[in-house]
């Protein structure tokens, strides 16, 4: 995660009167906002691929998707982030134009600087969010995406999909192809005979 933009303690409240300023999107976590660096083509891509198969799957029902430019509040963690993709089914999300609080699903599509921030504290801060069913990372190099979902004791049970695989949403009923998630993404290079590799 990048370094904080402002030193000193921000309210939310200051925070949310501040970001409507700003040229670029800042994340807030408790008192600090961070700046958000950008993404590269294929991660724009793969958040695109996701966000046009949900949003088809979703048409005409009660659920709405929303790309990185929805910011989303934990309030537990007194923090907003943005998402790239988020689908939330809430009444009270709905009457809420500049935020959203309720989502049932929410995915990352990982990138270098802040892999290792999605897995551990934002999943973390993810997890406090009562409504959420599942979380999905997606590593476009690797072609994996790591499905997180909460069973019904509350625990949160990895469901890996890899290379060719159909990624399975079961939070909102949809099976996104392999071809259709990285769509427009050249394959990874064969790693030589004996090297064992990956990308």
């Amino acid at each position: 995660m990048a370094r904080p933009q402002q030193q000193n303690y921000m309210t939310a409240d200051d925070y949310l009167a501040w970001e409507a300023q700003q040229s670029e999107r800042h994340e807030y976590i408790d008192g600090e906002a961070f700046a958000m660096a950008g993404a590269e083509d294929r991660h724009v891509t793969v958040t695109g691929n996701l966000y046009i198969a949900l949003r088809s799957h979703l048409r005409g029902s009660c659920c709405r998707t929303f790309m990185s430019d929805m910011r989303l509040q934990v309030q537990a963690s007194n923090a907003y982030f943005y998402p790239d993709v988020m689908v939330t089914c809430s009444d009270a999300d709905h009457a809420s134009s500049l935020s959203k609080s309720e989502p049932v699903l929410l995915c990352e599509v990982l990138s270098p600087g802040t892999s290792s921030f999605d897995r551990g504290a934002k999943f973390a801060h993810y997890r406090q969010i009562a409504s959420l069913q599942e979380y999905v990372l997606v590593d476009v190099g690797l072609r994996t995406a790591d499905v997180y979902r909460k069973g019904t004791d509350g625990l949160w049970v990895l469901h890996p999909f890899i290379g060719a695989q159909a990624v399975e949403l079961a939070s909102v009923a949809l099976t996104v192809p392999a071809e259709e998630l990285y769509a427009e993404i050249e394959p990874p290079v064969a790693a030589a005979d004996g090297d064992g590799g990956t990308e």
